[in-house]
């Protein structure tokens, strides 16, 4: 029998919370130390990049990083595997950053709100969000080249952030989003915009963790399997927020996606569908993680923590 709290809350939810909460505030540590000093030359570029990606944010492309190498065998020394792992998490939360910044931009989606606060245009201006953005792309990849690990795994790891973010990952996906106002793609393109928008970078945290590990090939299979599950739900479940919460909950603009016209989960297959669509692919991912045992218990809960998530 599960133990649980007074409150009714089981004692693996509360450690899952716990476990959670830590990570963030550990990456969080990480990327300040990783990040410019706010007093060096170019101040004011600094700051914006600083601001674009410090105090705010679930985490959860870092978490994902950490889980999926919890969740395989280590290889090699504890310290270097640390340092490593803080890396990548780093890294992938500094290409969201950025995303996030050039997404908001008049150019793009024209939006105000991030997290909660003014975006970085707004904060700062339109040239020094787009510079903080173009900063931040190589910032990630040089985290990546100081992985105190093999050099094979080095190549692996920059490689397959470099395809995640790029053309044929979330800036393609981002194109084929800017494309697709107004217009009525299929089930089977708006999959396609979505892997490649959102889950190509959520694959990636979870292959990171994967490769920094030193994981077998079955286990990066498994773990493979399970990114492609939870990459699409997490979209999902966006799109399905968008028209069920409130601006202040999701700490950015709700109702956007309708007033701009464009393709989202609900509009193609209404909200009952979405949510159905949302929960299939949450057991998809349980699923996939069986052959890593209870190992992989905290992607699990991440699973369970994308798709039941409120904001």
């Amino acid at each position: 029998m599960r133990s649980t709290t007074s409150n009714g809350m089981t004692r693996q939810h509360i450690a899952f919370a716990e476990w959670l909460q830590g990570r963030a505030q550990h990456i969080e540590t990480v990327l300040d130390d990783c990040l410019p000093a706010v007093d060096t030359q170019p101040v004011r570029l600094h700051e914006a990049m600083r601001y674009a990606v410090l105090g705010g944010g679930k985490r959860v492309r870092a978490a994902l990083v950490y889980a999926a190498g919890q969740a395989c065998p280590v290889n090699g020394s504890t310290v270097a595997l640390q340092a490593s792992m803080d890396r990548a998490a780093a890294a992938v939360e500094l290409i969201h950053a950025y995303s996030l910044v050039h997404d908001d931009l008049p150019c793009m989606d024209d939006d105000t709100l991030r997290r909660g606060r003014p975006t970085t245009h707004i904060q700062f201006d339109e040239a020094t969000a787009m510079l903080a953005g173009d900063a931040l792309q190589p910032l990630a990849f040089e985290l990546l080249a100081e992985m105190p690990i093999a050099p094979a795994l080095v190549v692996q790891a920059t490689r397959a952030l470099a395809q995640a973010a790029g053309s044929l990952g979330m800036a393609g996906g981002q194109a084929i989003d800017l494309h697709s106002v107004g217009r009525s793609l299929s089930r089977d393109e708006l999959q396609t915009m979505h892997t490649m928008k959102t889950g190509a970078m959520l694959a990636c945290s979870v292959a990171l963790g994967g490769i920094v590990s030193g994981a077998s090939s079955s286990a990066r299979g498994a773990l493979d399997d399970y990114a492609q599950a939870i990459g699409l739900a997490f979209q999902v479940v966006d799109d399905i927020l968008d028209v069920t919460a409130d601006t202040v909950s999701l700490g950015k603009t709700a109702g956007k996606d309708a007033a701009d016209n464009k393709p989202t989960y609900v509009s193609l297959l209404g909200l009952d569908e979405a949510r159905e669509l949302a929960e299939a692919l949450r057991t998809a991912a349980h699923a996939a993680l069986i052959p890593l045992g209870d190992s992989a218990s905290m992607l699990a809960r991440l699973a369970d923590y994308i798709v039941l998530r409120d904001r």
